[in-house]
């Protein structure tokens, strides 16, 4: 018998997904060590080395034993990875997740993100048997508000000083996607 996978490789019309692996080390550098890209992360300070991705990778590894992801999205012209999706925080009880996501900075405004969550979106729902699944966003990332709110995220309110960044705490924006709305 086939078990079903939680994190299963995907795939879009431009987009590939696979779990992030060692050779995504140098890219995953690059992506958390761009301040543009990294402006609303308040969870994390950017990476200052490579051993930062290291590290990342291996939290990352393994994502069926752990219950946790990271898929590392390929655009399909280029074989070239330009970002990152995944969930954390997955509470199997009540069948909730947190859906987390990045993207280099040349590829915005091109509608990948949105492709690769609406992909994720299903993933999370048929494979890992989710009912609802959850984003934080920084009040100040008005491009990832509309994303959400776009995909049918429903704005709960504000989850106040969600993070502790360089000495300041954050405010983020809760949003909620729940699979009788999908």
């Amino acid at each position: 018998m086939l078990s079903v996978k939680s994190f299963p490789d995907l795939e879009t019309e431009r987009l590939t997904f696979r779990n992030v692996r060692k050779e995504d080390i140098d890219f995953i550098y690059q992506l958390f060590s761009n301040e543009k890209v990294c402006e609303f992360l308040y969870d994390e300070e950017l990476f200052v080395s490579r051993n930062d991705a290291v590290e990342f990778v291996e939290w990352n590894a393994e994502p069926e034993e752990k219950g946790w992801n990271r898929w590392v999205l390929i655009a399909k012209n280029s074989s070239r990875p330009i970002g990152t999706c995944g969930y954390d925080s997955w509470d199997n009880t009540n069948n909730i997740a947190e859906i987390g996501y990045d993207l280099w900075h040349e590829h915005w405004g091109q509608g990948y993100m949105k492709e690769a969550l609406v992909s994720a979106i299903e993933s999370g729902f048929s494979n890992m048997g989710l009912n609802r699944i959850n984003a934080f966003i920084a009040l100040e990332n008005v491009n990832s508000i509309k994303l959400l709110e776009n995909l049918g995220f429903k704005q709960e309110g504000i989850y106040r000083d969600k993070h502790l960044f360089r000495g300041k705490y954050y405010d983020h924006y809760a949003f909620s996607l729940l699979k009788r709305e999908w």
